[in-house]
Formats: structure tokens, C-alpha cells, sequence
């Protein structure tokens, strides 16, 4: 709310206060409203609080008709425009003030404790907000000093993030060695690439020859054997292996597994 707008807000009313005249004051100890002649007010009427801008106003006007009695201006409270008394809470010192340059002060009481803890907080209330005010004004001037980051990308930069720890999924890459370069699935184990499986029962392929000993002597270097080694003696027929358990046999089931080669347990 701004001291020029022209709004004037009511803060507080109270319908009956009393106004006294004091004599001045003789030491620096402060007011005391026993020294005032109580019982005899030089005024009373209604007592209203308003505000425009920082400043408030007290006013005491007329009951019936609102004529204003006077005015005190109050810039910060507390302060020398208001001033309580040292031995009662119902009772404050005001400055009043004729719009001419002159002021003077008088007494102003209230018939009712409470009506004088509402005056108390009225004014309080309004200057606090006034220094809340004036507080976020001097905030707002410091950040407009302040540079300001500027946190944009200028043109061309570009930002890299790495992302660790990420576990690639086995994709078509691995169904493709799965396969294999043609497109098809490896063989068998046991079966070389590009062999075919025998059908069961069918004649098993040759192995291939060895080199024999003349093959050998034709790369030279090597000399022949004088005399070639003896054959192996032929191996005997797994029947005599298993002579020993078959004679152990008898009967038919004994001449069964001889002729089988095989003892029947």
C-alpha cells in the first residue's frame, strides 16, 4: 500500500476514550498518569486507528457527529508520538499535531483495560508490517545488483553423459553366430562340417590308408630297415578271454554262453 495512494485503512475504534491535559513533565523518569486530575477529562469521544502507507493516525472525533477533536501522526511506535505512563496500562501520553507545524501533548485514557491492550496491538501489528516491508524491499534491491547465472546452452555445445554398467541384450547378433555364416544350424558333435550322418546300420567309411615305409623313403633322408619286424601274432578270439568263467558253467545255459561269448550272471 502505497504513503501517496490516497486509501486510508481503519486498524481499530473504540467509542469512548478520555483525553486529560498534562502538566509537563519534570524529570526524565517518564509520565505518570496520577499527577492528571482523572476524574475530570477535558474531553471525551470516540477514539479510531487508521493507516495510510507507513504512517497511522490516532484520531479522537466527536460520538454523534465525527467532527475530529485532533490527530496525532505516529511514524514508529513505540515512540515519542505515543508513550505509555509508568504506573498504569489504561493510560498513554500522545502527540498531537494542528497540520500548521505545532503539536502538543496530551493524556489519553480508556475506561476499560481491554479497550487500551487493543490500541497497544493496533499500532503494533501495523509496524511490524511496515519493517516486513521494508525488509523484502531491501532484499529485492541486493538480488537486482546481483548478476544473474545464465545456465543455457550456448549455440553448438552439446553435453556427453556416461552410462556405466549396462549389460548389452543378446540379440540378433547371437541368433547369427547361433546359425552360422550360411544360415544354418552347426552339426552334431562328433560330425565334421559338411558331412552327412549315416543312417543306422549302414557300413561305417574307410579310414584313410597310412603312408607306407616306401612312401616314406621317397622324401630321403631315411634308411631302410634291414629286416622288417615280425608280424603280431594274431590275437586271440575273445572266447579263450573268457574261458575260465564259461568251463565254471553247466548245463544248456552254459553251452548257450559259451557260443555267445558271454557268461549270462
Amino acid at each position: 500500500m502505497a504513503e501517496d495512494s490516497g486509501y486510508e485503512s481503519i486498524l481499530c475504534v473504540k467509542p469512548e476514550v478520555h483525553v486529560y491535559k498534562i502538566p509537563p513533565r519534570a524529570t526524565n523518569r517518564g509520565y505518570r498518569a496520577a499527577d492528571w486530575k482523572l476524574d475530570e477529562p477535558a474531553w471525551s469521544g470516540r477514539m479510531k486507528i487508521t493507516a495510510m502507507g507507513k504512517k497511522a493516525f490516532i484520531k479522537m472525533e466527536d460520538k454523534i457527529s465525527g467532527e475530529l477533536f485532533a490527530q496525532a501522526p505516529v511514524d514508529q511506535y513505540p515512540g515519542i508520538a505515543v508513550e505509555a505512563v509508568t504506573d498504569s496500562s489504561r493510560y498513554f501520553v500522545v502527540r498531537i499535531e494542528d497540520g500548521n507545524g505545532r503539536h502538543a501533548f496530551i493524556g489519553l485514557g480508556f475506561a476499560d483495560r481491554g479497550d487500551s491492550f487493543d490500541f497497544n496491538v493496533a499500532l503494533q501489528d501495523h509496524f511490524k508490517w511496515v519493517k516486513q516491508e521494508s525488509e523484502l524491499a531491501k532484499q529485492e534491491a541486493n538480488q537486482s545488483t546481483v548478476p544473474k547465472l545464465d545456465l543455457g546452452f550456448k549455440e553448438g555445445q552439446t553435453i556427453k553423459i556416461s552410462i556405466g554398467n549396462i549389460k548389452k541384450k543378446d540379440g540378433a547378433g547371437a541368433k547369427g553366430r547361433a546359425m552360422g555364416a550360411g544360415g544354418l544350424l552347426p552339426p552334431p558333435p562328433g560330425v565334421k562340417a559338411g558331412g552327412l550322418v549315416p543312417p543306422p546300420g549302414a557300413p561305417q567309411p574307410a579310414a584313410p590308408a597310412q603312408p607306407s615305409a616306401a612312401t616314406l623313403l621317397d622324401f630321403g633322408g631315411f634308411d631302410a630297415p634291414a629286416d622288417p619286424a615280425p608280424a603280431p601274432a594274431a590275437a586271440q578270439p575273445a572266447q579263450d578271454l573268457w574261458g575260465d568263467f564259461t568251463a565254471a558253467g553247466s548245463g544248456g545255459a552254459s553251452q548257450s554262453s559259451t557260443k555267445s561269448g558271454w557268461v549270462q550272471f
